[in-house]
């Protein structure tokens, strides 16, 4: 049989337990949600793991944002990975480059490297 002091000591980590999984999920949520892309440019959504559309074709100087859509994390990274190279983007994080040059630039995410398009600069 339980003490009384036993039985309150579990009840308060169990408070506690859930109170900290509630903070710590709601962070995650504002941290998910920041505001728009930047305006201007061509943008790329990343959802299901994909891109979309996988291939564009923009003027020399445009600007083509990425945004992450999906649940997991994703990167953006040039085929020779050192052209542009963006840090994991969580959900509704953007990543942004311009594409100076005309050019193929095909791109895949290296955290799930068979996601792959490519950006065509005229």
């Amino acid at each position: 049989m339980k003490s009384k002091k036993a039985t309150w000591i579990f009840g308060m980590t169990a408070i506690v337990a859930v109170g900290f999984v509630l903070m710590v999920g709601t962070r995650k949520i504002r941290a998910a949600s920041p505001g728009g892309p930047p305006s201007g440019g061509i943008e790329v959504k990343i959802d299901n793991f994909s891109f979309g559309p996988m291939t564009i074709t923009v003027a020399a100087g445009t600007t083509v944002t990425w945004t992450n859509d999906d649940d997991v994390p994703h990167t953006v990274v040039s085929d020779d990975k050192t052209t542009f190279k963006s840090k994991a983007l969580d959900t509704g994080e953007h990543f942004s480059y311009t594409f100076s040059k005309p050019g193929k630039y095909p791109y895949f995410c290296s955290v799930h490297p068979k996601m792959l398009a490519e950006v065509v600069v005229q």
